[in-house]
């Protein structure tokens, strides 16, 4: 098993990698909507985060030697389900491919934030 650490991805809050690499297979961590320049929250709003979040996935792929459409599943996790149409929209701009995904709200996430995203993906 590999570890996979990047310096473009907002450091890990806890005793975590950004993912692992076993076989063929990446596993990410799930990613928040923090900024790793300013280690900050990006933004208020669904949207907002849910950019931050992809950014996030893509610098860990980068890293990886993988990309988004190599993503072979997902589990989304949101604070507020009234914020699945907005999530989705912003989701479908980068899982172009359409991997298999679950998607629920969940009582808390980490630092108060909006959204978390994880991905298995084929390297």
């Amino acid at each position: 098993m590999k570890k996979i650490i990047s310096p473009k991805a907002p450091a890990a809050i806890g005793p975590y990698s950004h993912a692992v690499v076993t076989g063929n297979l990446l596993f990410t961590s799930g990613q928040i909507p923090m900024n790793p320049e300013t280690g900050k929250v990006a933004g208020p709003d669904i949207e907002t985060q849910s950019e931050q979040v992809m950014k996030n996935l893509a610098a860990i792929f980068e890293e990886a030697g993988t990309d988004f459409t190599k993503v072979v599943k997902t589990t989304c996790f949101l604070a507020d389900i009234k914020d699945f149409a907005a999530f989705n929209a912003v989701y479908a701009k980068y899982f172009t491919e359409k991997p298999a995904r679950s998607c629920f709200a969940v009582k808390d996430l980490p630092g108060g934030v909006l959204v978390e995203v994880e991905a298995i993906a084929e390297l």
